[in-house]
C-alpha cells in the first residue's frame, strides 16, 4: 500500500516518525511538507526525509490563502503521480482538499479543536478522525464530521513524541556550570487561531531580574518575535532557534516555561516542573493542569515565586506522578493501524 503523509509542524514530524516506524517496513510512504523553518531545521536534526512543496503562509489571512492555493496546485500533480491508497495528515487543509478531489481515503489526527479555520477546512472532507479521549467528540463534530467517524485514544500526543530517541551527547545552550536551567518557549503567533500578545516579555524580564545568575534560555520561533524580544530586553538574554531537538533541551532543564503547546505537554510528561503562561488556552493544557503536571500562571511575580519553590524542593514526587499518568496511556499508532485495517 502507498501512503502519503502531509506534515506541517514540528510536532507532526515527530509524530510521523512513530507512524513510519510501525508502517514503513510494509508500505511505501511519501512524506511532504512546506518551506517552514521550524520544520525544515528539525527534519535535518532528526535526519527525516521530506519532500518540500510550497511554503508557510505567514501570519496574515491573505498570504495564508495565496500560499495554500499555490501549494495545492503544486502538490496535487505530485500526489496524482505518486497515486497513494491512503492519506494521513494532522488536519492539513491542502491534504484534505487534494485527497477529496482525487478520491483518496484520508485519516487525520487532531488535538486542537480550537483551530477553528483549519477544522472547517478539513473535517467535512476526511473519512476518519483520531483524537485524544480527553476531548469530547462534539468539539469536532460541530465542524461537519459525523461522531461515528471519530475514534478516540487514551493518550495525549506528547506520549508519542517523547518516546523518540535522541543523541546522548549534544551541544547545550546552558553554559553556566552548576547553575539551574530555565527554558522559556515563545508562543506561536502565526497560526490562524492565535491572537498576538506580549505575555512572554514581562515574564522574561522578571525571570532575568530574579535569576540573573542562573542559566536562562529562550527558545524562539520567528525572526520578528526574536527581534522584538531583543528590542525590549537587549542582549541580556540568550535566545536560540530550532537548532536543537526540543527533547534534548528539556532533558537538561530544571524548569520549563511554556506557551501551552507541544513542548509544554512533553515537559509535563517527562516529569519536568512546568509552568504554562496560557498563550493559547486549549484542552490538552487543561488536562495537564488537572493532573497537577503543570501550573498555569500569567503573572510574572507569581511565576518567579513558583520557580523559587521548585528550586527549593525535590522533584521526585512530580516525576513519579508523570510516570504514573503516562503508564496508563495507550499508543495512538495502534488505533491508526486498526482504523486502516477496518
Amino acid at each position: 500500500m502507498k501512503i502519503w503523509i502531509d506534515i506541517l509542524t514540528p510536532k507532526q514530524l515527530l509524530f510521523s516518525e512513530a507512524i513510519i516506524e510501525k508502517l514503513g517496513k510494509k508500505h511505501q510512504i511519501l512524506c511532504t511538507s512546506r518551506e517552514y523553518e521550524e520544520v525544515t531545521k528539525l527534519a535535518k536534526i532528526r535526519d527525516f526525509r521530506l519532500v518540500l512543496v510550497g511554503k508557510h503562509g505567514g501570519g496574515e489571512k491573505e498570504t495564508k490563502l495565496k500560499a495554500s492555493i499555490e501549494r495545492i496546485e503544486k502538490l496535487s500533480s505530485k500526489i496524482k503521480s505518486f497515486s497513494p491508497d491512503l492519506v494521513i495528515s494532522f488536519c492539513s487543509p491542502e491534504a484534505a482538499r487534494i485527497s477529496f478531489g482525487l478520491g483518496i481515503k484520508h485519516i487525520a489526527f487532531c488535538d486542537s479543536p480550537h483551530a477553528n479555520a483549519v477544522m472547517r477546512l478539513t473535517l467535512p472532507l476526511i473519512q476518519k478522525l483520531l483524537i485524544p479521549k480527553i476531548i469530547p467528540k462534539n468539539k469536532f463534530s460541530k465542524y461537519g464530521i459525523d461522531q461515528k467517524n471519530i475514534i478516540q485514544y487514551n493518550a495525549i500526543d506528547a506520549y508519542v513524541t517523547i518516546k523518540r530517541k535522541i543523541a546522548e551527547e549534544s551541544a547545550s545552550p546552558f553554559t553556566k556550570k552548576n547553575r539551574k536551567k530555565i527554558l522559556i518557549r515563545i508562543e506561536e503567533e502565526e497560526a490562524s487561531y492565535v491572537t498576538k500578545s506580549n505575555k512572554v516579555i514581562p515574564i522574561i524580564k522578571k525571570i532575568l531580574k530574579e535569576f540573573e545568575n542562573e542559566n536562562v534560555v529562550v527558545l524562539g520561533r520567528y525572526p520578528k518575535q526574536i527581534k522584538n524580544i531583543q528590542k525590549n530586553i537587549g542582549n541580556k538574554i540568550k535566545i536560540v532557534k530550532m537548532t536543537f531537538d526540543g527533547k534534548q533541551l528539556l532533558r537538561n532543564t530544571d524548569v520549563f516555561i511554556g506557551s501551552g503547546g507541544t513542548m509544554t505537554a512533553e515537559s509535563a510528561l517527562m516529569g519536568i516542573p512546568t509552568i504554562a503562561y496560557n498563550a493559547v488556552p486549549n484542552l490538552i493544557e487543561n488536562f495537564l493542569v488537572r493532573k497537577n503536571l503543570i501550573k498555569r500562571e500569567t503573572d510574572p511575580n507569581k511565576i518567579s515565586n513558583n520557580i523559587k519553590k521548585i528550586f527549593k524542593s525535590t522533584n521526585t514526587i512530580h516525576q513519579k506522578r508523570a510516570k504514573r499518568i503516562s503508564e496508563k496511556m495507550e499508543d495512538p499508532i495502534e488505533k491508526l493501524i486498526e482504523s486502516i485495517r477496518n
